[in-house]
């Protein structure tokens, strides 16, 4: 009897999910974790701005790449060929790969990259598309969005997140839509996308018999089209912004533009704080929080990214003008 073949191929984890499901999250809650791993983090942008590539932990045992101003399954994909290429050197001394894909990005692109040059298939082996869901916003995202659908669809682990905003009747019944749409995916509830990390990394889940079952067509090669509706734009601000006008003035469009205001994320130069503020938005729940003091030599700026429907860019820039501290 011939011994099992051991595969050496670094596992790469591509974590998706909607808008503002909590992928950052996550991917900073595998880094904090003690599990001794040598990890590469590629983060992708929607936006031409990264605000989560600056809110990721940075670890001396990690390696952050950031794409901006495009997704991975379509105008930067080319890359992602190319940073998975120079990774795939460093096999035998990196433990995996983490790939934080936008929002919304169509999931099948992103896999057919592992096939699609032999380089990568040989020294990089896809271990899992995991998707945190939105517990809140999952029927309107789903409603919405053609990626929200594909993103539940094609995962191998559903993370369903937020699961302390909403009752036990409801959870339930968000179990029943993700079954609906995945039945063979393996689902976990979360608060703050907290998971035990054996259960979403190195678990050798990718299947790919499953996913041609579920798009034939994914191995081939074809463009992937984002609605022209949905744009994004990024806002930046010298000048110290008040607080209490910036709360006050994001509550009002976010009351007002709900539906079409997807996600909003930036991190603030505020009166009064030592600290940089981040705050973020997911359609009508806001949240700010204080962040690491503003290091030496760093300029104190704002930078705010709104995705989102057909919004206004001006609009938007004459209520930020409007928050500036006097």
């Amino acid at each position: 009897m011939s011994a099992t073949k051991i595969d050496r191929r670094i596992p790469a984890t591509v974590v998706t999910g909607f808008l503002g499901s909590g992928k950052t999250t996550l991917i900073n809650r595998i880094l904090r974790e003690q599990h001794g791993r040598k990890l590469a983090v590629i983060v992708n942008e929607f936006g031409e701005v990264s605000i989560d590539g600056q809110l990721v932990v940075h670890d001396e045992e990690a390696q952050l790449v950031e794409f901006n101003n495009g997704c991975l399954c379509c105008t930067v994909r080319g890359d992602l060929v190319e940073t998975l290429g120079r990774l795939q050197a460093r096999a035998g001394t990196l433990d995996g790969i983490l790939i934080e894909t936008t929002g919304l990005a169509d999931p099948a692109p992103v896999a057919s990259t592992f096939f699609a040059a032999d380089e990568v298939k040989a020294n990089i082996k896809l271990d899992a598309f995991v998707t945190v869901v939105d517990a809140v916003n999952l029927e309107r995202n789903l409603e919405q969005s053609n990626e929200a659908v594909e993103q539940v669809a094609f995962s191998d682990i559903v993370l369903i997140n937020k699961m302390d905003l909403v009752s036990s009747e409801q959870m339930a019944s968000i179990e029943r839509r993700v079954r609906l749409l995945n039945p063979m995916a393996k689902i976990f509830h979360t608060v703050n996308s907290e998971v035990d990390l054996a259960s979403i990394l190195d678990v050798n889940a990718f299947d790919l018999v499953q996913k041609l079952e579920v798009d034939p067509e994914f191995l081939n090669d074809h463009e992937h089209e984002h609605d022209a509706a949905i744009g994004s734009f990024v806002l930046e601000e010298k000048r110290p912004i008040d607080v209490n006008r910036l709360m006050l003035w994001m509550n009002g469009m976010a009351q007002e533009r709900g539906e079409d205001l997807y996600r909003t994320k930036g991190i603030f130069y505020a009166n009064g704080f030592q600290e940089r503020l981040v705050f973020q938005s997911v359609r009508m729940l806001t949240t700010l929080r204080r962040d690491r003091t503003w290091l030496s030599g760093e300029t104190p700026m704002s930078q705010f990214v709104v995705i989102g429907k057909n919004l206004d860019r001006e609009e938007f820039a004459t209520g930020l003008a409007s928050c500036v501290f006097r």
